[in-house]
């Protein structure tokens, strides 16, 4: 962590300081527990979900420290006592931290994060966990699901004006993960390598008197292989000048009003007729995954995102919990815990978990296994991977091994899992005890 980088102690709920002040008052807050982050089940009509934000994640766990500044503020709005704050004042994460990789897919019941330390040192981290990998798999899984609507033609993330600014650059980080090819935004860009795209809104076109001014100044500063925005006024109109002026050297037109099946068919045919065959269509305009599978036989050669997308395309939270599932008795010794609220029970147990896999490598089933690793063949592959140890992190999660891993595991899962209409989760979970 860097001098100057923000504290993350606070962005965490009041409830949580106040069962770490109760915990280390009967002096329960050291014992060894395990808390596991997981859904009980995905959005309505989801067939699979997607990891995103562990990175992040262990970003944030490294800049969460309890400064002067932050102290001081729990004192004057008295949140915890001067023991708390005392114990707060030194607090370090020494645990250990596993989960599934970033762009894993997981399915109900799924150990996406294990942190395994003591009640003190785990507890007060539930909510910049979930709040981290509850948005970010969100969007990575309605990202994965346009990106699987598109096939080969590239999506670009531009969403950033209809989120919260850190959000933003949150969304353009997920997208990627999930294949799309740049994103708008320029922080996302700076942060997290993700290439950066963009040319220019209606207002350009509005700053000038006409369309031709417009395009012109536009050609002039990025040349011709840039994309010029058609549909202010008269599309077919706006075209002709575009190629007028650019010749078929124009790299590409942008639709985002209207009709843009139609669209897209009339502009193509116009560009051929001019003889700029080369000339890319690139539409935009609230697309979502069902709008991006409408367009599959349009010919469209790229596309916009972005409402849809930083909402999660109808699901903006992934609706995971964290929970604490085994803890130190008096002798310490691990014992599992449970909870069995009606329609909130949770399972058990510390959880380790393998993806079930056919002699094709199609994947067949999630399997968890209770406090060991459940028993497996040749074609199963392990989900679990070691992030932080002792406190230290030892996997960063690199985004373009991410992306690659997204691919790899969205293509292991049955062919029902890229259909968009609504149905049951495409594998089943099946829990394994070891007796």
């Amino acid at each position: 962590m860097t001098s100057n980088a923000p504290s993350t102690a606070l962005l965490t709920d009041h409830y949580e300081l106040t069962m770490l002040q109760a915990a280390l008052a009967t002096g329960e807050a050291h014992r060894r527990c395990v808390f596991e982050a997981f859904a009980r089940s995905l959005p309505d009509g989801r067939r699979y979900g997607v990891v995103g934000g562990t990175g992040r994640i262990l970003e944030a766990i490294a800049r969460f420290r309890f400064g002067e500044a932050e102290l001081e503020f729990l004192a004057r709005e008295r949140v915890a006592d001067r023991a708390t704050l005392d114990y707060l004042r030194g607090w370090r994460f020494t645990g250990d931290i596993s989960g599934y990789p970033e762009g894993e897919c997981y399915f109900p019941g799924s150990p996406v994060l294990i942190v395994e330390a003591s009640f003190a040192e785990s507890v007060v981290l539930e909510t910049l966990i979930l709040s981290i990998l509850n948005h970010d798999s969100a969007v990575v899984s309605a990202a994965s699901r346009m990106t699987s609507a598109a096939g080969d033609r590239p999506c670009i993330e531009m969403g950033s004006r209809r989120a919260h600014e850190e959000a933003g650059v949150a969304c353009g980080r997920a997208a990627y993960v999930a294949g799309f090819a740049a994103t708008s935004n320029l922080e996302t860009g700076r942060r997290y390598g993700v290439p950066t795209r963009g040319t220019a809104a209606h207002a350009f076109t509005l700053l000038y008197d006409g369309e031709r001014a417009a395009f012109a100044a536009q050609l002039n500063s990025l040349g011709k292989g840039t994309t010029l925005l058609v549909d202010t006024y008269d599309v077919t109109e706006a075209v002709r000048i575009a190629v007028e002026l650019a010749g078929p050297e124009l790299g590409a037109v942008r639709l985002d009003s209207g009709d843009l099946i139609v669209q897209a068919h009339e502009v193509r045919a116009q560009l051929d007729a001019l003889g700029n065959v080369r000339t890319r269509i690139i539409v935009t305009s609230d697309l979502d995954e069902y709008a991006i599978a409408a367009l599959a036989a349009a010919p469209v050669d790229g596309y916009g995102v972005g409402t849809a997308l930083v909402t999660g395309s109808g699901a903006p939270t992934a609706s995971m919990v964290y929970k604490l599932v085994s803890r130190a008795n008096d002798a310490g010794e691990m014992v599992d815990v449970a909870k069995r609220s009606k329609g909130k029970k949770s399972v058990g147990g510390r959880k380790y978990a393998l993806r079930r896999l056919d002699d094709r490598g199609r994947a067949q089933a999630e399997v968890l296994g209770i406090g060991e690793v459940p028993r497996g063949n040749a074609n199963d592959r392990e989900l679990l991977v070691e992030l932080m140890r002792d406190g230290v992190v030892i996997d960063r999660q690199d985004i373009e091994q991410a992306r690659s891993r997204h691919a790899a595991s969205r293509a292991e899962l049955p062919r029902a899992a890229r259909q968009l209409s609504r149905g049951e989760v495409v594998i089943p979970t099946i829990y394994e005890t070891g007796e």
